[in-house]
């Protein structure tokens, strides 16, 4: 275990220096000890930092730290410097870090609070050299460094980034006596822990170029970059010293002109003054120290023409650099396009946390959306590290407020309580994340280490909610998110659905307890736990029985709660029948439009197929009518929204306070497209032996989905005509793949690529 043993620092005039002082500090490398043979950058912050050596970034990483449940534990990222120091031997060099606001310094969640985690920026940095003959040389963070301005006046993550390119960006970089700087002081973290980074960096993903500039209505200059991103634009700009260019982002066109109104209070603006260099060494502009939510951007105070304009700027995509695992792909082009969103959503959304949406003032790790979307999530990309980090702090958050999983993680609701949702208690879904979140990674990777981690966690939820059951033995005593975001809710009330909120958090808490015996029984010296998690399961289904359900009917009679009740197995077979039958008719009735919101979507197209109605889950999915799935692709999305009509028929935005064009929670559903629609499943934990069993439909004729497991590489694809059903199966020596496929036996396959020919089982239109 790594011990830091350097002081956190801050200027000593923290206002004086705008808004991201540099702190900087000279050094000599030791001599008579030959060549340096390795060197480590170890830094850190409250705020955000970039670490700058001997005139360079030392890496394009962003936002470090990231975020943490700062008042417990801190992140220290290490980098690998040798490089840097290899021209440096017997001159001076600098080391120096530059200081944003961040999220613990700056403002977060809509109440229009922020610093909630300290009060200054503070920066960390212990530089560790070793040289050929072993001699180690330390430079650390300590009162002789130096505090000076940076270009940067203003930095907030809702709110955007300023830069006065007439300050002096060059001279902190080298060596030499500096005007203006002063001195720092040392800032006690008290008990924080600070902890190595394991998390995927958050870093650039992707460079994008405008598809089009033009002038709206009202005069404004408007550029779209084609898709929904997260990060920035980099602008290259000259012009007269003192020239402002202002830069507003939003996702979405409302009457031809930025929509912005989604945003609520943040800003979501960047300004820049040139420095009037001129054209042989324009400004370039890049506003590291924030991110948006944007495919337009609004730029005003261009010096030049709309096609100067068109080659001046790019959008700077940045997310989590999490690794891709899985594909999905198809003969039906609009399901095809709403997977790619679902992808670009989740890469903007997986920042540091896991978030809600990109671009409002919330930015939160909303634990509700996480547990619907982690077994997509999980599939698209590898999570282990990123929502393994992740899950500590949810452990810590709990720890300190009586075992309850707050609504977010790490939790600012705390300091700037969310009063429409009353006293904070454990809540269905969003505090079952505890649960789902570290029981889908076992599955999606075979490791129990996450169970292990993560169990105290998940047993100190459900004794929580036991705590609050009703008489009855029902968990309907507390607020409950229940199916938020219902489609049928009024659109300034996402929590009034048709589904009741007991019904769903009695079924949800039946699921978390069964989890959680199952964890239990693969974890030594858990029988105990188990046991108890196993008698609390069945209590609540009898519970559940005997008050919610009447003659195969279940209370509310809403898609949700049959849903739920179905692939959650809380039913008696025979109610299981019957509530697979009336959700059909529930479907049929909606004309195959979507009528679940939060609680229900991840499950609704997998309790149609296991009760014999796939038929009704591909007419759910393929719907394009609004609510549905593919009806925001039809309208020209990029991404997946908040709402299934955010944008309404007629191209204005939804009229509720809340919505977002970039949420990935709805987009649960790819989940059942790589399980049922490609074929692709584990049947033991982490892939070690999958099931090759696709169920054609809907008028596709073919798919085709791919998975890099901890195993190797597996892939299915299958093609449909009028005679036949041809599988090819792709799979990874050491690994089984149990195939099931309409009119033939069970086979059992091993490592290679292998075909297979089956009856056509769905007709092709």
């Amino acid at each position: 275990m790594t011990t830091w043993t350097a002081p956190f620092i801050a200027a000593d005039d923290d206002a004086a220096f705008g808004s991201a002082p540099i702190l900087r500090r000279e050094f000599t490398l030791d001599a008579g000890h030959g060549a340096v043979t390795a060197a480590t950058l170890d830094v850190s912050a409250l705020g955000v930092v970039e670490a700058w050596l001997g005139g360079t970034r030392v890496s394009d990483h962003l936002l470090e730290p990231g975020w943490t449940s700062y008042e417990w534990r801190i992140r220290v990222v290490s980098h690998d410097v040798t490089e840097h120091l290899t021209t440096t031997r017997g001159s001076a060099t600098v080391l120096a870090l530059v200081l944003g606001r961040g999220w613990a310094a700056g403002r977060l969640a809509w109440g229009g609070g922020g610093g909630w985690y300290t009060d200054e920026r503070a920066g960390f940095a212990e530089l560790h050299v070793t040289f050929a003959d072993g001699h180690e040389q330390t430079i650390a963070t300590d009162t002789d460094w130096q505090a000076l301005p940076s270009p940067i006046t203003d930095d907030q993550l809702y709110d955007g980034q300023d830069v006065d390119a007439r300050v002096d960006d060059t001279t902190w970089k080298h060596p030499g006596q500096l005007e203006h700087a002063a001195s720092v002081h040392t800032v006690s973290i008290g008990d924080r822990e600070l902890v190595a980074d394991t998390v995927p960096p958050v870093r650039p993903l992707a460079e994008i170029a405008p598809v089009d500039v033009w002038t709206s209505p009202s005069g404004a200059t408007l550029v779209d970059f084609g898709v929904n991103l997260v990060g920035w634009v980099r602008v290259t700009a000259s012009g007269p010293a003192g020239t402002v260019l202002t830069l507003r982002h939003a996702e979405v066109l409302e009457h031809d002109e930025l929509g912005t109104r989604p945003l609520r209070t943040a800003k979501a603006t960047d300004h820049v003054t040139l420095s009037g260099s001129g054209a042989e060494a324009p400004d370039v502009f890049e506003p590291r120290f924030t991110f948006h939510g944007f495919r337009y951007a609004e730029v005003d105070g261009w010096p030049g023409s709309l096609d100067d304009l068109r080659t001046a700027v790019t959008a700077v995509q940045v997310g989590s650099d999490l690794t891709r695992t899985g594909t999905f792909t198809s003969s039906h082009d609009l399901l095809n396009t709403f997977h790619e969103n679902v992808v670009r959503g989740m890469q903007g959304n997986f920042l540091s946390v896991p978030t809600d949406c990109p671009q409002r003032d919330e930015r939160l790790g909303w634990t509700g959306d996480i547990a619907a979307f982690a077994p997509t999530a999980s599939y698209l990309f590898d999570t282990r590290a990123f929502l393994g980090d992740w899950l500590r702090d949810v452990w810590l958050e709990q720890q300190h407020a009586d075992g309850v999983i707050p609504f977010v993680v790490p939790d600012v609701l705390k300091y700037s309580p969310a009063e429409d949702f009353g006293v904070p208690d454990a809540t269905a879904i969003w505090s079952d994340a505890g649960v789902w979140v570290p029981w889908t990674l076992y599955q999606a990777y075979g490791d129990t280490a996450v169970l292990e981690e993560q169990f105290d966690s998940m047993t100190a939820h459900l004794r929580r909610i036991r705590d609050h059951l009703s008489p009855q033995g029902l968990w309907d005593t507390v607020f409950q998110f229940g199916d938020w975001l219902d489609p049928d809710a009024p659109p300034e009330d996402a929590a009034k659905a048709k589904a009741d909120p007991g019904v769903v958090a009695t079924v949800c808490a039946f699921r978390s307890a069964t989890l959680v015996a199952e964890a239990g029984a693969l974890l030594p010296g858990r029988e105990a736990e188990a046991n108890e998690a196993r008698e609390m399961a069945a209590s609540l289904q009898a519970a559940f029985r005997e008050h919610y359900v009447t003659d195969g009917r279940i209370r509310s009679d809403c898609t949700t709660v049959y849903a739920l009740a179905i692939v959650f197995g809380i039913l008696s077979d025979e109610d299981t029948r019957a509530a697979g039958d009336r959700l059909a008719e529930l479907a049929a009735e909606s004309g195959y439009r979507i009528s679940t919101g939060f609680a229900g979507t991840p499950f609704i197209t997998d309790a149609l197929t296991q009760t014999g109605h796939l038929d009704d889950a591909y007419r759910l999915l393929l719907q394009t009518e609004c609510p549905s799935w593919l009806y925001p692709v039809t309208m020209g999305a990029t991404t997946v929204w908040e709402r299934w009509d955010s944008m309404l028929p007629d191209g204005t935005i939804n009229p509720g306070e809340m919505t977002s064009f970039n949420h990935y929670a709805l987009g649960a559903v790819a989940d059942w497209m790589h399980r049922v629609v490609g074929g692709l499943a584990p049947l033991t934990p982490g892939y070690e032996t999958v099931l090759v069993a696709p169920q054609p439909g809907g008028g596709l004729t073919w798919a085709e989905t791919t998975l890099d497991t901890v195993h190797g590489h597996v892939a299915v694809r299958w093609e449909l005509d009028d005679e036949a059903l041809l599988v090819r199966v792709t799979v990874p020596e050491g690994v089984t793949a149990v195939v099931r496929l309409p009119g033939l036996e069970e086979q059992r396959l091993t490592g290679g690529t292998h075909e297979l020919r089956a009856p056509a089982a769905v007709p092709v239109p």
